[in-house]
Formats: C-alpha cells, structure tokens, sequence
C-alpha cells in the first residue's frame, strides 16, 4: 500500500531528493516549497504546495490541499531550513529571531498542524532533519547550532508523547552534504565587525566557502536511507548521516564519558538529605 509524504523545503537538495525517491517507491509525496515555480509539473502521486514555514496562514492552506488530495499523511519531513552562520556577537538579534522563526517555530507549527492528522490514524511517522550541529557545537555556528540543538530535544520529547498513537519521530543527523546548503540562497554569513573576532571570522567564512559543494555527503543516497527507515517498524529516535558525522558523534561520545568518569564523585556529591 502506497504512503503519503509531506516534505517541506522540497524544491532543491535533500528534500528534493527525497521528493524523488519516494515518487520511485510508488508512494504520494506532497512536495512544500517557498517557491514552486518553476517546478515538477503535479501528477496523479504529486501535489506541488507553496509553503514558507514561517508563515501559519501558509502552513494551514498546505495541508487542507494535502488532505484534499490524498485524504491522509503518513510521513512528514520537516525538512526545510537554512543556516545562520558567523559569531555570535557579530550576528544582529534580528537574525537570530529569523533563524529560530525557520528552523524551530516553523518545524514545531508545521508538525503542530500534521499531528491530529496521525493521531486520529492511529499511526504516522515523522523525521526532524537536524545536523551534527544539533549535537556538538562549534564558533561560527552558535545560532544554526542552537536551533538545531532545540530540535533534538523537542524531538526527543515529542517521540515519547506520541509513540503511544504507533506515532515514530526520527532525527536525521547529517554532516556534510553536497547540496546547496553553502550557498547563498541557503545561508547566510554575518559580516566581520569586531576587530577582537576579525581574524576568526575570516578563517570561518573562508572555509566554509571553500567547502561548498567539495562535501562528502551525497544527498541521493541519503534519501535512499530515509526511505529504509520510513519501512522499518522500529526506526531509530536519532540517524547519523556521513562519515564525519558519525566521527563527530563518537567523539562527543568519548568527551561527555571522560568528563562523567573525571567529575562523577562530585556531581552525585550534590544531593541532599531528607
């Protein structure tokens, strides 16, 4: 029996290929976007929705057309965001305000109005696309971190309220994908203008460019990978995607374990009596 997809951020890079392999799979795909045109003409399995997920008023006119055409969504990918990069300090609070607008309310508002939908099938199954920067920070990155960081633990909360309606929630942990994320439509740099931080913001933004489209990561095959999740009856709370992200992860693993082991005695030294 053919599935129904909600993704969001479809229009390029992961979502979009996601878009594809589902079409391949024979299953339903709603594909949101910002802008959907010009995009892949609808057909009997597609149905093309204009989505900013910024926008509530967007988000409810999404899925009443998604209901109308297909009558039920059993996969939803929150998929759609983008990366605030440079130093904290040299970032406007504007921005930041922007960047959780996207990243956090728009993934809560949009799994907000899809989860009556799966509560009253009794079943659903819902992929949060975070990052290893959802798991371990770095300087550059305090505000894409932070918001992806928001979306583990809303995650992770969220799994244990719905599991009850046979609802699953899965973060996607990508490293470095060979997408777009790099360029200017998915990210955006704060400018140098502190001189204590000048020679460090540089080197960040300076690298990061250099890295575009060089990433390991290919976005096809991690579609493919989402798609054996979305078939297995117990998926994974979290899915590291790439090698760096899995050697990120099982460093941050040793840290959090050297650090329990070096300070234990005096954690549990902070209990009280009764």
């Amino acid at each position: 029996m053919s599935k129904t997809w909600f993704i969001t951020g479809a229009s390029r890079g992961i979502g979009a290929e996601i878009v594809k392999a589902a079409l391949t799979a024979g299953d339903n795909v709603v594909a949101a976007m910002r802008n959907p045109s010009p995009s892949p003409p609808d057909g009997e399995q597609l149905l093309t929705v204009r989505l900013d997920v910024s926008q509530p008023e967007q988000i409810t006119q999404a899925l009443a057309a998604a209901s109308a055409r297909f009558g039920r969504i059993d996969i939803l990918v929150n998929n759609a965001g983008y990366g605030e990069l440079g130093l904290f300090e040299e970032i406007p609070p504007q921005m930041a305000e922007q960047q959780f607008a996207t990243n956090v309310f728009g993934l809560f508002n949009v799994t907000r109005a899809v989860l009556p939908l799966m509560r009253a099938q009794r079943g659903g199954m819902i992929f949060n696309l975070s990052s290893i920067g959802g798991m371990v920070g770095g300087a550059g990155a305090s505000l894409y971190c932070s918001s992806k960081f928001a979306v583990e633990g809303f995650s992770e909360s969220l799994a244990a309220e719905v599991a009850q309606f046979n609802i699953a929630v899965t973060l996607i942990e990508p490293g470095y994908f060979r997408t777009d994320f790099l360029d200017d439509r998915s990210v955006r740099f704060a400018a140098a203008s502190i001189d204590d931080y000048r020679a460090l913001s540089q080197q960040f933004t300076d690298g990061m460019q250099q890295r575009s489209h060089r990433q390991a990561g290919d976005p096809k095959k991690l579609a493919d990978a989402i798609l054996q999740l979305a078939a297995s009856e117990r998926p994974p709370i979290r899915f590291l995607a790439g090698s760096d992200a899995v050697e990120v992860a099982e460093n941050k693993i040793a840290t959090l374990s050297q650090e329990l082991a070096a300070y234990r005695q005096l954690s549990i030294s902070t209990d009280g009596e009764f």
